[in-house]
């Protein structure tokens, strides 16, 4: 499941104003023609959105003949990917998408997660054992400039486009983090501003990402990775970066759960986790409710319904359960939260997520956009779609650059204060 890239904004101050040449002109009538076939062959509705999608193509397809400038042309497919007034339909300008994406290939990271707080790209944790680690890069320090390259006209750019939408946090994110990923052995050289407000120049190797590379089914392999602790005698703490490898996700919470069984409380920390294989909500979900019947609400497809039920395991954790979410936390990972949140089974803090719950394609359209589209429905079991709305969390609290230059982590904080406050006693039956 991958987040949707969402609608044009400020269309006529990203294309040029020049006419178009004939083979421009005619790359974008093929767009067109593919983005309305897209949606006519891969629409889990018959009539995608309540639309005769047929008679919208009859009267789009004379104007984006018609179209002078690449303006136009954009505005006239994001009419039409509009009228569907569904999230995860969208075209992503040339010059925008490119801020997601690494040059070359893609496989070293210098081992830095990144979100952008308040304008300014923020390390907010770092690989164990990593690059970036080592050269003494802390949480907290600013990223300036990656490759002699400044940040801040990409951020302004992505700002631009998604400011009035959910998905602004995440793509912020996935702009820092297409120029700090590169070919494995060659370095990043990055700028940043530190704890004591210095500007540090460091050259930082990029080698293979953290954790074990994987592959399920048809996917593309993965690199896969998890986290289990306990954060006091009596907390315990998963946290893992996708909805990925179903046997390593189950040995985890299953060796945690067994392990927890008379602790205070449990926290899944899904900050930055992008979603992945959407059954695993469930099969998460599992090691945390005691009754048949619950599930965490239904997905509708072309031809097909999947309701997200969840089955108990033999010994579920039954204390108190915190989720922790921010505006990275996507897809399968929105699911989980909002799933849980909904059957009052956990309580959940951090930051509203990206609402970009739906399975989604993104494709390169002939003139050289961005077209990203969903191929199915989701309805939470409160009866809520997540997508383009999100996640509210129940106790809203943000990361600061104060508080991670002093070692602390105000969502965890938050969830542990609660936790203190429900007591050892076990959490209250789902409703």
């Amino acid at each position: 499941m991958l987040p949707r890239l969402g609608a044009i904004v400020l269309l006529a101050l990203l294309a040029p104003a020049a006419d178009l040449t004939p083979a421009q002109r005619q790359a974008n009538i093929d767009s067109f023609e593919k983005v309305w076939k897209t949606v006519r062959d891969r629409h889990w509705e018959a009539r995608p959105g309540g639309l005769d999608w047929q008679a919208v193509h009859d009267e789009l397809r004379p104007k984006i003949e018609k179209a002078a400038t690449t303006g136009e042309a954009r505005a006239i497919l994001s009419d039409m990917l509009g009228r569907l007034h569904q999230t995860h339909f969208g075209i992503v300008p040339t010059d925008v998408y490119e801020e997601f994406q690494s040059p070359g290939a893609v496989d070293g990271q210098p081992g830095i997660d990144v979100r952008v707080l308040d304008g300014h790209a923020i390390v907010t944790g770092l690989d164990p054992g990593s690059p970036a680690a080592a050269k003494g890069v802390r949480p907290g320090w600013e990223i300036l400039a990656v490759d002699g390259r400044e940040l801040a006209p990409a951020l302004q750019r992505v700002t631009a486009e998604y400011r009035d939408s959910t998905l602004l946090d995440l793509h912020l994110s996935r702009a820092v983090l297409a120029r700090l990923n590169g070919p494995a052995g060659h370095p990043a050289d990055i700028e940043f501003l530190d704890g004591a407000g210095r500007r540090v120049r460091l050259r930082v190797d990029r080698v293979q990402p953290r954790g074990s590379l994987v592959q399920f089914g048809g996917l593309p392999p993965f690199y896969f990775w998890e986290e289990s602790k306990m954060l006091r005698p009596d907390i315990a703490y998963i946290r893992f970066n996708a909805f990925f490898d179903p046997e390593a996700l189950a040995k985890t919470f299953g060796d945690a759960v067994a392990g927890c069984a008379a602790c205070s409380g449990f926290i899944v920390d899904l900050r930055g986790n992008p979603g992945g294989l959407g059954v695993l909500a469930m099969g998460v979900g599992g090691w945390f409710v005691d009754r048949n019947g619950l599930q965490l609400g239904t997905m509708l497809m072309k031809g097909a319904r999947l309701n997200f039920v969840i089955f108990p395991r033999p010994a579920p954790f039954r204390g108190p359960l915190a989720v922790l979410v921010d505006g990275c936390s996507a897809s399968t990972s929105e699911i989980f939260a909002g799933g849980m949140q909904d059957i009052h089974r956990a309580r959940v803090f951090g930051t509203h997520t990206a609402g970009a719950a739906l399975p989604s394609l993104f494709e390169v359209l002939p003139n050289g956009d961005g077209f990203q589209y969903a191929i199915a429905n989701y309805v939470s079991q409160g009866g809520k779609p997540l997508e383009g709305i999100g996640v509210t969390p129940d106790e809203e609290v943000k990361l600061t650059r104060q508080a991670l230059l002093a070692g602390r982590d105000p969502v965890i904080d938050a969830a542990i204060r609660w936790i203190e406050t429900v007591g050892p006693a076990p959490g209250r039956p789902e409703e």
